[in-house]
């Protein structure tokens, strides 16, 4: 889907390739960037967001991204003081909006900036994702705890389960911001990371801790 050279011609083929595990372009997997994405400008995630903010799928408008930024999930409960949400269901829903105060790059979710994310071992987590940045594109990946320490994530940050990543959304338009989903089973206890994937984010602070509890 990504190979040609129009990204525009790329970004409305749809957002199959977003997805992370075998789904996922080479790129996306340890290899070079193709020469679309990076087009003269310094700065790939400003590209990405450019070349795929007219691609296909589900919008919200800044109204509801932001009552859904605030909005604490069923079976959650919420520690502001602490920053951490705690599920105590194995049905997991959250909502994060993406970089949604510019020009500072993090998550919200629950009301709180990058919180800590706990669930239960088992729990089946879907999580929807909201890019609210204007100018840059933006996803989320669970991963191997350290891998935000890299400036290239998609080329490091390999999913912690399978369906755990997308891999980014394009800028939001007048059209509304792009909404995509993760999602996934969280079948291994243990502590984990969720970052924006998209390159110097997670770096930038958009980064948080995934807790997997475990059941016993």
């Amino acid at each position: 889907m990504m190979g040609g050279d129009d990204g525009r011609t790329a970004s409305r083929a749809g957002y199959v390739c977003m997805m992370g595990g075998t789904t996922a372009p080479e790129w996306m997997r340890g290899h070079d960037l193709p020469g679309f994405m990076m087009d003269g400008d310094a700065d790939p995630a400003t590209v990405m967001g450019r070349l795929f903010a007219d691609a296909p799928g589900p919008r919200v408008s800044p109204s509801e991204a932001a009552r859904l930024g605030e909005m604490v999930p069923s079976g959650a409960a919420a520690d502001p003081s602490g920053n951490r949400l705690t599920f105590t269901t194995r049905a997991v829903h959250l909502v994060v909006l993406a970089s949604p105060s510019m020009p500072a790059e993090n998550f919200r979710v629950a009301g709180m900036t990058n919180p800590t994310v706990v669930v239960p071992q088992d729990a089946h987590v879907s999580i929807d994702v909201v890019n609210a940045d204007k100018s840059m594109a933006h996803g989320l990946v669970v991963t191997a705890t350290g891998t935000g320490s890299s400036w290239m994530p998609m080329m490091s940050a390999a999913p912690a389960f399978d369906g755990a990543a997308l891999w980014f959304l394009g800028e939001s338009t007048s059209a509304g911001m792009h909404e995509g989903a993760l999602r996934f089973t969280a079948t291994a206890p243990g502590t984990y990371q969720y970052l924006c994937p998209v390159p110097g984010d997670a770096q930038e602070g958009m980064a948080g801790t995934f807790v997997v509890a475990n059941g016993n």
